[in-house]
C-alpha cells in the first residue's frame, strides 16, 4: 500500500474513532462498520458468496455538506490482490443479494446513461496482499428522502452502464 494509502486509512479511523465516541454522528457524518458473516434478521453485514469469506470487516463512512457528499468503504479481511465493485443501494440487505434492490441514483431513471459515477455512488477496489483497500467517491449532491439503505460489494470492477456483477455481499447503511 502507498504512503497516500496508509495516510487516508489513518485518516478516516481517526474521524471514525471520534465519530463513535458520540452519542449521535454530527449532521452529515455517518459511520457504519460491521463483520461480514451469515444472513440474521439482525445482520450488519452478509456474505452471499466465499469471495467475501465471513469474518471480513467494512467499514463505510459518510460526509455530506450542503450540496456535496463523500462516501468511503474499507474493507479487511477480503480475498487478496482481487479486484471488486462495490455500489449503494437502495434497500437494506436481505438473505437474497436482489433484496438490496438497484443502485441508489441521484437522479433516478431507467436509462442505462444514468447508470454512471456522476450519478450513483460507485467504490471499486483492488485489495492489498492482506485483502485490505479503501474506496472513496466524492459527488456533487446528498441524499434525499428516497433513502440509500446498502452498501453492495460485487464481483468485480464496474463497467459501462453500471454493471459488476454478482453480488458477493451487504452493508446495511442508513445514509440520512
Amino acid at each position: 500500500m502507498t504512503r497516500f494509502g496508509r495516510i487516508t486509512i489513518a485518516m478516516f479511523t481517526l474521524l471514525a474513532l471520534s465519530v463513535s465516541t458520540v452519542r449521535a454522528a454530527p449532521p452529515g457524518v455517518g459511520l457504519v462498520a460491521g463483520s461480514i458473516g451469515a444472513y440474521a434478521t439482525t445482520a450488519r453485514a452478509v456474505t452471499y458468496d466465499r469471495r467475501v469469506p465471513a469474518g471480513a470487516v467494512a467499514t463505510v463512512l459518510r460526509l455530506s455538506g450542503p450540496h456535496r457528499t463523500l462516501v468511503s468503504l474499507t474493507p479487511v479481511g477480503l480475498l487478496p490482490h482481487r479486484e471488486y465493485g462495490a455500489h449503494v443501494h437502495t434497500m437494506p440487505c436481505g438473505a437474497h443479494p436482489a433484496e438490496a434492490g438497484p443502485h441508489y441514483q441521484n437522479v433516478p431513471s431507467s436509462d442505462p446513461a444514468s447508470a454512471n459515477p456522476d450519478n450513483e455512488i460507485w467504490l471499486d477496489f483492488t485489495t492489498d496482499a492482506t485483502g485490505t483497500a479503501i474506496a472513496l467517491t466524492t459527488v456533487d449532491w446528498t441524499f434525499t428522502e428516497r433513502q440509500a439503505h446498502s452498501v453492495v460489494i460485487h464481483e468485480h470492477h464496474t463497467h459501462r452502464g453500471g454493471a459488476a456483477g454478482a453480488r458477493l455481499a451487504c452493508l446495511n447503511v442508513d445514509f440520512r
